[in-house]
């Protein structure tokens, strides 16, 4: 082939190519470009901004050939952690309407558990999951004939609705978002744990349902306590309580306070707690001080008696005090004896001297 012929082939081929090319593009571009008149602002009653569907903007998202202004795929996982989220006042959400960017927004639910968007006005949202919460701005954007072929997605930011309350005797008591599946247990750890006051008592309370109420009893060592590491949902309130203290005061070793985990405390076991009595405590002269909607009342406890086995135990409740006196009598007797070891001692130094 000649010169002039090959030259005017070559260039036939070229005009051909960018003809192609400039059909794609136009076609293109004209699926994704609004309504005329709306091509920079947010629709109106008067016309509808057409929104790119799910589908082609994920193929244009995955092509290496998409202009940087193609929005983010609406099926990107951070949308999808929490698409069955119920939403709840106080929840801060992100709403995002692709291909519109004017009617993007984040807010916080109201109290009321509304939203406003614009064009739309208010939307009632609590109680919804995030899939039908979407649905809901798709199908008023769609009627309202303000977007064709909308698609919203909504993404939870802060989950207020959705925690779980610990209180009362954990390190860090306070509100605890939650999303997912969770655990007594789980709730206890995120907490910092139980404090060096709480008691084996917890009681978990429903939202909603102030008579749905679980009473649960602790072992000592929650690693082998499975059966009470039940489920817990949003909206729980965890109250962990205070373990009981009971008081030995007195003609013993150490006095103090103690806490006690579970009600069978007896008076030898808090005696042993204290130390034991000194050798000059009267035991025949104990008593348990208890306090009663009528006043403090005394109960005589033959403390000799229960130790040598010839009076039954008796059961202490968290409030008790065990007083144990003292015997005059037996303090002047070692007071005495005490004088007596003391001389013999001097006077046996003196002699060696």
């Amino acid at each position: 082939m000649s010169g002039p012929n090959r030259s005017f082939v070559l260039r036939s081929v070229g005009v051909f190519l960018v003809g192609v090319c400039s059909a794609f593009w136009s076609a293109h571009l004209l699926a994704q470009t609004p309504v005329a008149g709306q091509a920079s602002q947010p629709a109106t009653a008067n016309g509808a901004i057409s929104s790119p569907p799910a589908a082609a903007s994920a193929t244009t998202a995955s092509t290496s050939s998409t202009p940087s202004s193609t929005p983010a795929s609406p099926t990107s996982p951070r949308l999808l952690a929490n698409s069955n989220v119920k939403l709840g006042p106080g929840d801060l959400i992100e709403i995002t309407v692709f291909g519109v960017p004017d009617l993007s927004t984040k807010m916080r639910i109201s109290g009321s558990g509304d939203i406003y968007l614009p064009l739309v006005d208010y939307v009632h949202v609590s109680d919804l999951t995030t899939d039908e919460a979407q649905d809901l701005i798709q199908k008023r954007l769609e009627d309202g004939g303000f977007v064709r072929g909308p698609h919203v997605s909504i993404f939870v930011d802060e989950s207020a609705s959705q925690a779980i309350t610990m209180a009362g005797e954990v390190n860090h008591p306070g509100p605890y978002p939650v999303i997912g599946d969770r655990r007594l247990f789980d709730m206890i750890s995120a907490a910092g744990g139980l404090s060096d006051k709480a008691g084996r008592s917890v009681l978990i309370e429903r939202r909603g349902d102030p008579n749905n109420k679980i009473q649960l009893q602790l072992s000592s060592n929650l690693a082998e306590d499975t059966q009470n590491n039940v489920d817990v949902y949003p909206g729980d309130t965890i109250i962990v309580s205070r373990a009981g203290i009971i008081y030995v005061v007195g003609d013993v070793n150490h006095p103090s306070g103690f806490l006690i985990e579970d009600s069978n405390l007896s008076v030898l076991k808090a005696l042993a707690l204290a130390g034991g009595n000194t050798k000059t405590s009267a035991l025949t002269k104990t008593r348990i001080l208890r306090q009663t909607p009528n006043g403090i009342q005394e109960i005589p406890v033959n403390l000799k008696k229960v130790l040598y086995a010839k009076a039954p135990d008796m059961a202490m409740v968290r409030g008790d005090i065990l007083f144990v006196p003292g015997s005059a009598a037996k303090a002047a007797a070692y007071r005495t004896a005490d004088a007596a070891v003391s001389m013999s001692t001097a006077l046996a130094v003196v002699a060696v001297h």
